[in-house]
């Protein structure tokens, strides 16, 4: 099995739970990375730059695509970046899976691929995608990209993942959650889906394993959309702390971003973004852990990971 983006935010924890399972894996990363006994690894180079993929594909019977430009620093990436790396990079290797036999391509989408940062009603992967920015078109694209190959394939479309080494979001929500002082969010009632690494690597193990899976999208999160109330309290108490939540109307929080010029920060905490996740349930997922857990997880694993480093910046791509 060949995995893509393995030394990244989801291809690490995924290549080390497809070793447990005792998998043969072929990990691709940019640059050499110590990888669990018996993974075997693969550097390549940065995916603005042509790659050859045929000798990588050789032996493999399944490609679980898991490398790509994140959206978090969108504004100052190059116009087309997002295209070369998210759609022809994934273009090429489902091009190169087919002509090899791959028997399986599974392909790590976004949710941002079918909506904006909400939506108005609960999504489900029958709604038309309707993409706001260039990260999602350029998932949307390569999504469409993989399709066309002629390999089998399954895309999956997670939403917001959290974990002991999550991104931008997550982080700034730990950073707030963790401020000693009391945090105006007692009135944000709009729910949110979010996503455990946990449950996102237990997604793949499951399609993988199913071909029932196969030339199908799924959404993917944890069972039940959260407010951002809850997520605090959720924080705050997996740190041993009272919820300490104070109601200040939205608009009022909306204004002060405004005038700190922290308007950005709005999408992130606002609106409605909530995913129905019954299509691969009807199949026989069920998420490996519960969000309450699964931000306890996190939390202990940012706060006791090595070097305690969890608030500087890391790379997204793997």
């Amino acid at each position: 099995m060949l995995v893509t983006g393995a030394s990244g935010f989801v291809g690490r924890p995924l290549v080390a739970a497809l070793a447990a399972a005792g998998l043969a894996v072929r990990a691709a990363t940019r640059s050499a990375v110590r990888f669990p006994a018996g993974v075997e690894p693969a550097v390549v180079p940065d995916f603005t730059q042509p790659v050859d993929w045929d000798p990588l594909l050789r032996g493999i019977d399944a490609v679980v695509h898991a490398a790509g430009l994140a959206h978090a620093d969108s504004a100052r990436i190059p116009v087309g970046t997002f295209d070369r790396v998210n759609r022809v990079a994934t273009q090429q290797l489902a091009m190169a899976a087919s002509r090899a036999g791959v028997a399986h391509f599974v392909f790590v989408s976004s949710v941002r691929a079918q909506i904006g940062a909400s939506a108005e009603h609960v999504l489900r992967e029958t709604d038309a995608p309707r993409p706001t920015d260039r990260y999602g078109r350029s998932k949307l694209e390569a999504e469409a990209a993989v399709r066309a190959a002629g390999v089998p394939f399954t895309i999956l479309r997670p939403v917001v993942i959290y974990g002991p080494e999550a991104k931008a979001n997550f982080r700034l929500l730990v950073r707030l959650a963790s401020l000693p002082i009391p945090l105006p969010f007692a009135a944000f009632a709009h729910r949110r889906s979010i996503l455990c690494i946990d449950n996102l690597i237990s997604a793949i193990l499951f399609v993988l394993s199913h071909r029932t899976t196969i030339g199908e999208t799924f959404l993917i999160a944890d069972p039940v959309p959260v407010t951002l109330r809850d997520l605090i309290v959720m924080l705050r108490q997996a740190q041993g702390r009272k919820p300490g939540l104070v109601a200040v109307p939205p608009r009022l929080l909306r204004l002060a971003l405004t005038v700190l010029g922290q308007a950005h920060l709005w999408d992130r905490i606002s609106g409605e973004l909530a995913v129905d996740t019954g299509k691969l349930e009807a199949l026989g997922w069920r998420p490996a852990v519960d969000t309450k857990a699964g931000l306890a997880a996190a939390l202990h694993g940012l706060a006791n990971g090595p070097g305690r480093q969890w608030l500087a910046p890391r790379d997204a791509n793997g």
